[in-house]
C-alpha cells in the first residue's frame, strides 16, 4: 500500500467523521489542523441532548435544515469549549462551506481551507475568502487510498472476471465490466 499524503490523510479523517453524521440530507465532516497535528474534528448534526434529523426528521426553514449544527462550526466549537486556539490552522472539509461557516471560519482565524467536493459554492464566499486572506484549495479526496480491502476485492472482481470468461461470455459482453474495474482500480485489464 502507497503511503498517503498529508492531505488525503486529513481529508481521510474528515471523511470518517461525516459518518458520525445525523443529518439525513448530506453528511459532512471537518477537520481543524495545526502543524500537521489534529486538534479538532466535527460533523453536520443535532445540538446535544435534541431530536437528530436520522430520528425525527430534518426541520426545514427556507430548504436549509435549521436542527443542525455545520461540521465546520461543530469543529471550531469544540476548540472553544477546549481553550484551544484555531488562529493560523487549518481546516479539511468534505464539502465546500457554505457562507454562514465560511464567515465563522475566517473569524476563528483559519488560514487554509481544503475541500474535497464542490456544493452550492458561494462566489461570495470566494470573494470574503480572498479578502481575508484565507487560501481556499480544492482536493478531490480519493476513497481508494483508504480501501484497505481493495486488494482482495480486486482478486475476487478478476476471479469472477475471469468465471465469466470460461463459462463463454463474449468480449463484448464483458467489456463493460472490465472498464468498470479499470475505472475503480486503475487500469489493470486490457480493454
Amino acid at each position: 500500500m502507497e503511503r498517503i499524503t498529508w492531505d488525503q490523510f486529513f481529508m481521510a479523517q474528515s471523511h470518517l467523521l461525516a459518518l458520525r453524521s445525523t443529518c439525513a440530507r448530506l453528511t459532512v465532516g471537518a477537520t481543524i489542523v495545526r502543524e500537521k497535528r489534529i486538534i479538532a474534528g466535527g460533523y453536520n448534526g443535532s445540538i446535544s441532548g435534541d431530536e437528530h434529523c436520522i430520528e425525527q426528521g430534518c426541520y426545514v426553514v427556507d430548504n436549509h435544515c435549521v436542527r443542525t449544527v455545520h461540521a465546520e462550526v461543530n469543529a471550531l466549537l469544540q476548540c472553544a469549549k477546549y481553550g484551544t486556539p484555531t488562529n493560523g490552522a487549518d481546516l479539511y472539509v468534505t464539502h465546500f462551506p457554505c457562507l454562514p461557516c465560511t464567515k465563522s471560519i475566517i473569524q476563528a482565524g483559519i488560514k487554509n481551507v481544503f475541500y474535497a467536493k464542490d456544493y452550492k459554492n458561494s462566489t461570495y464566499a470566494l470573494e470574503l475568502f480572498e479578502k481575508a486572506n484565507v487560501n481556499v484549495v480544492h482536493v478531490p479526496f480519493d476513497e481508494a487510498k483508504i480501501d484497505f480491502l481493495k486488494d482482495e476485492k480486486l482478486d475476487l472482481v478478476l476471479e469472477m472476471l475471469n468465471k465469466l470468461r470460461m463459462s463463454g461470455a463474449s468480449t463484448d459482453e464483458l467489456l463493460p465490466f472490465e472498464e468498470k474495474v479499470n475505472e475503480l482500480f486503475g487500469k489493470l485489464i486490457k480493454a
